[in-house]
C-alpha cells in the first residue's frame, strides 16, 4: 500500500520551536526542592486538550531551564490554543498521577510567535497565582531543517567530588539579543574525569541561527543530585572553528574556570573538551518522507473478545444500533478517514482477535475479518466497515485478549522492511479494543522488539473499562520495558480513550490519535540515517 498521493496541507504553515524556562516555582518537596517537568497541550476543539509533548525532568530546581524544545506546526489561519502545565515529578516512571501541580499558563501560539519571548505568571487550576512562579517561552521559526551531529569527550576535567571523581555534563548556549539561550544539555557521565558522551544532535538553527561564525558557549558542570551543580569550566567558539578542528583529528578546547584562574597563579585550565565529530546533515520532515515516496501501511485490528458483551444486546460495545452506529464503527470511520490520505491504494488489511471462528470454532488471535487469509485487504475504510459488519454475526466473541500475536504479525513485515536502503516503508497498527488485556508480558516484549522497526502502534480504547494497562504501554510516563527489563528503543505506542472524544467530533479524535505519528516516523528514519526514496526538495 503506497502513499504517493501526498496529504493536503494548508499553504500557510511554518514550524515553530518553543523553548521553555521557569522561575520561582512553588517548592513542594519537604527535604529537597521540586523536580519540575513541563507538559505542552494543544486545544483541538471545544474543551478537548491533546498532549503535544513533555520536557525532561530537572531535579531539585525552582528555576529550571529545559533543554528539550517543542517543535509545532503554526497555522496562521487558525487560533491554536496552548497550555503549558508544570509538575513536580515524584516517581521514577515520571507519572503525572503522582505528581504535584505547580501551575499553568494558557495562551495562543500566535501570542508567543508575535512576542518572540513571552513571560507570564503561572496560575493554579482555580486561577489563583501559583506563588511567585513565572514561565518564559521563546519562539523561533524553524526554516532550516539541518542538524549538527556531535561526538564529544573530556580529558582531565577537574575533580569536584570529595569521595569520587566528577559527574560531568555539557550545556550548549546560543547567542541571542537578550543573552545566552540554552539549546542542548548532554547526558551526565558518572564518576569520571575523562568522559565520552553518547553522540547527540542539535538543530543548526537553535545552535547558531544557521550562522557558522556566530558565537557558541559551552559550559561544563559536575552534576549533583541536590540540584546545585558545580561549575567546572567554560569556553566560547564558533561552529566553523569546531568544524575546522574536527576535520583533521578533533577540535580541542580548554575549559576555563575564571574564578579559579583569578585565584590560582599557575592555573592552566580545568580540563579539555574534545569534539571528535561535528557534521551538518539535513534532517528530513514527515512531509519530506511522505512526498518523497515513503509508503505508510496501515493495519486495522479489532477486538472480538467476550468482555465486549453479546453483540445482539444493546449493552454490547459491538451492538449496532438502528442508526448503524457503535463505538467500534465510529472509531474505524474517524481515524480511517484521516489515515487514508496517506495511503495511495487505500487497501487496508483488517484483522480480528479473540473470537471463535468458523469452520473449526477454535479461538484465533489474528484472523482476516473478510475470512480470506490470502487476501486480507479491504478496499478503503468503507471496505473495512463492510467486512466488520459481515464478520460480526459469523463469529463467537471469546477470549482471552491477547495483543502480542497481532503486534508480531505486523512486526514481521516491519522486519522485512528493515533491509530497505531508503525510507520506503513504514507500518502502523491501529488496535481498537475495550482495553482488558491478558498477555501483558508478551505484549511488552513485542512492543520493545517493534521499537527497533519502522512501526508504530495506535490503540483506541472503546467503552468505559479501566484503561490503566493501555496507558502503561503508551510510553509517555517514561520508557516502556519488557518484563526482563529490556528498554524500548523509542516510544511507539499512542493510546487514546474514545470516550473523551465522543462529543468533541471526529476531527479532534483523529488529531489526537495521530498526534505522535509524524515524530515517530521521522525519528525512526533519521535515527538510521535513511533518506526519502526520492528527495522532495533537493538542496
Amino acid at each position: 500500500m503506497a502513499a504517493v498521493g501526498a496529504p493536503t496541507v494548508p499553504a500557510c504553515v511554518t514550524k515553530v520551536a518553543l523553548n521553555v524556562s521557569c522561575e520561582h516555582l512553588l517548592d513542594m518537596d519537604t527535604f529537597s526542592k521540586s523536580d519540575p517537568l513541563c507538559v505542552l497541550l494543544m486545544n483541538t476543539s471545544g474543551s478537548q486538550w491533546c498532549e503535544i509533548g513533555r520536557t525532561e525532568v530537572i531535579k531539585n530546581c525552582l528555576d529550571p531551564k529545559f533543554s528539550k524544545t517543542f517543535v509545532i506546526d503554526y497555522y496562521f489561519e487558525m487560533v491554536q490554543k496552548l497550555k503549558f502545565e508544570v509538575y513536580d515529578i515524584d516517581s521514577e516512571n515520571h507519572s503525572l498521577k503522582d505528581a504535584d501541580f505547580l501551575g499553568e499558563l494558557e495562551c495562543t501560539l500566535g501570542q508567543v510567535v508575535s512576542s518572540k519571548k513571552l513571560t507570564r505568571p503561572l496560575v493554579m487550576k482555580d486561577k489563583r497565582p501559583a506563588g511567585r512562579g513565572t514561565i518564559t517561552i521563546c519562539a523561533e521559526e524553524r526554516t532550516d531543517n539541518r542538524v549538527v551531529e556531535f561526538e564529544a569527550a573530556g580529558r582531565k576535567l577537574d575533580k569536584k567530588d570529595f569521595f569520587g571523581k566528577s559527574d560531568p555534563f555539557l550545556e550548549f548556549y546560543k547567542q541571542t539579543a537578550t543573552g545566552w539561550q540554552l539549546c542542548h544539555r548532554t547526558e551526565v557521565m558518572k564518576n569520571t574525569l575523562n568522559p565520552v558522551w553518547k553522540p547527540f544532535r542539535i538543530p543548526l538553527q537553535s545552535l547558531c541561527g544557521g550562522d557558522v561564525e556566530k558565537s557558541i558557549k559551552v559550559d561544563c558542570y559536575d552534576y549533583n543530585s541536590s540540584g546545585s551543580h558545580d561549575f567546572i569550566g567554560s569556553f566560547q567558539t564558533t561552529l566553523s572553528q569546531i568544524q575546522q578542528g574536527s576535520q583533521t583529528y578533533a577540535a580541542e578546547f580548554e575549559c576555563i574556570n575564571s574564578k579559579k584562574k583569578q585565584k590560582k597563579r599557575g592555573y592552566k585550565n580545568s580540563g579539555v573538551i574534545i569534539v571528535k565529530k561535528c557534521k551538518i546533515v539535513k534532517e528530513y520532515t514527515f512531509l519530506d518522507y511522505i512526498m518523497g515516496g515513503c509508503q505508510i501501511n496501515f493495519t486495522i485490528a479489532i477486538d472480538f473478545t467476550g468482555s465486549n458483551g453479546d453483540p445482539n444486546t444493546p449493552q454490547s460495545l459491538h451492538y449496532i444500533n438502528p442508526q448503524g452506529y457503535n463505538e467500534y464503527l465510529a472509531a474505524i470511520w474517524s481515524v480511517g478517514n484521516v489515515i487514508q490520505d496517506y495511503d495511495s491504494d487505500k487497501l487496508f488489511p483488517a484483522l480480528g482477535f479473540g473470537a471463535l471462528i468458523p469452520p473449526t470454532w477454535k479461538v484465533s488471535h489474528e484472523f482476516p475479518i473478510n475470512f480470506n487469509p490470502s487476501d486480507p485487504f479491504c478496499a478503503g475504510i468503507e471496505g473495512v466497515v463492510q467486512a466488520y459488519q459481515q464478520c460480526l454475526p459469523q463469529v463467537k466473541l471469546y477470549g482471552p485478549t491477547n495483543f502480542s500475536p497481532i503486534i508480531n504479525h505486523v512486526a514481521h513485515f516491519g522486519r522485512q522492511a528493515v533491509q530497505q536502503e531508503t525510507a520506503s516503508q513504514y507500518f502502523v497498527l491501529l488496535i481498537i479494543t475495550d482495553g482488558v488485556i491478558t498477555d501483558m508480558d508478551e505484549t511488552r516484549r513485542a512492543i520493545v522488539n517493534a521499537s527497533r522497526l519502522p512501526m508504530s502502534i495506535i490503540i483506541v480504547g472503546v467503552g468505559g473499562a479501566d484503561f490503566s494497562a493501555m496507558e502503561f504501554l503508551d510510553g509517555d510516563e517514561g520508557i516502556l520495558r519488557s518484563a526482563e527489563g529490556e528498554a524500548a528503543m523509542r516510544d511507539i505506542v499512542q493510546f487514546v480513550p474514545f470516550r473523551q472524544f465522543q462529543n468533541a467530533g471526529t476531527a479532534a479524535l483523529a488529531q489526537s490519535v495521530l498526534a505522535e505519528l509524524p515524530d515517530q516516523v521521522t525519528s525512526f528514519f533519521n535515527l538510521f540515517g535513511l533518506k526519502p526514496p526520492s528527495d522532495p526538495s533537493p538542496s
